[in-house]
């Protein structure tokens, strides 16, 4: 029973969250203004948002019959009927109530105002799947990840700890380099799911634009990432420029492997996707700490 909790989890997709918090953490470095507490109240927030959304998304899609027993993609507790459909909605709303309580205590380092920034997060988590018009069935998802996975807890997450607006020219760059990068295991979960999103009407980007564009996006997301970042590695030493490097060069194997994989192959190149993201936000941190 555990184990069916910990893939509804989908442990592999949450580098996601994680990394736009260490990204914006190392704004915060690179401005000297970290603070462990913030960031640590930022990293859990985000943790338990993206686990809230991967229940969500795992009931709403059983409830609106999107998914079917013996998908390529991976196992889905519900619907091979190992969790009830009714504990997983409960486990969604619980979730989300765990994450809200730790957004009102970053309250005590932050405006008002980041009540309306949770509620908004909160309710991304719930429209990416459910309500009248589900975000990831009609083309919306991977903007919605940039926005929500990329440029809202990076510049947050730099924000709570800095209290300040200074640089952040600088910070929205690094978040929307994140955000694109964090679009890219998306754009894998839609590239391996195409034909069963088809034929239930789920019109991801990869249904509506094929493959072959698809994974054109997926190179050039991380290739135009790491142009827009071009303004914080010039203001950094010329060392730096490793970290993009190295990135690439994990980018464009896992994008190579991705074109030449098909059905269930795909779910590695999934979490490898995911992992790039995390090992690009860490080398990007950690250039930060060393600068």
């Amino acid at each position: 029973m555990i184990r069916h909790w910990i893939e509804a989890m989908r442990l592999r997709t949450l580098p996601v969250s994680v990394a736009g918090v260490i990204a914006g953490t190392g704004c915060a470095i690179m401005t000297d203004s970290f603070k462990a507490i913030p960031a640590l109240l930022c990293l859990a927030f985000a943790i338990l948002a993206q686990i809230a959304a991967n229940f969500g998304n795992e009931y709403y899609d059983f409830r609106n019959g999107i998914d079917k027993k013996g998908r390529a993609g991976f196992r889905r507790g519900v619907t091979e009927g190992e969790i009830t459909p009714k504990a997983m909605k409960a486990a969604t709303f619980i979730t989300l109530g765990i994450a809200a309580g730790v957004g009102c205590a970053m309250l005590i380092y932050g405006p008002w105002w980041l009540i309306i920034a949770g509620i908004l997060i909160i309710c991304f988590a719930l429209a990416y799947s459910a309500g009248p018009y589900p975000l990831s069935h009609h083309g919306l998802g991977d903007v919605a990840v940039i926005i929500f996975f990329g440029i809202v807890p990076v510049i947050l997450t730099w924000y709570l700890q800095t209290s300040s607006w200074d640089s952040v020219c600088l910070v929205s760059e690094t978040s929307v380099t994140i955000g694109l990068l964090a679009a890219n295991v998306l754009v894998v979960n839609n590239y391996r799911d195409m034909e069963d999103d088809a034929a239930v009407g789920k019109r991801t980007t990869v249904v509506i634009f094929g493959r072959k564009v698809m994974s054109v996006a997926y190179l050039l997301s991380g290739l135009i990432g790491m142009l827009v970042m071009t303004p914080v590695w010039i203001g950094m030493p010329v060392w730096v420029l490793a970290v993009p490097l190295i990135y690439l060069a994990l980018h464009i194997k896992t994008w190579y492997n991705l074109t030449q994989s098909t059905g269930s192959a795909i779910n590695p190149l999934l979490g490898r996707t995911a992992m790039n993201l995390l090992v690009f936000a860490l080398l990007f941190a950690g250039s930060c700490l060393l600068n």
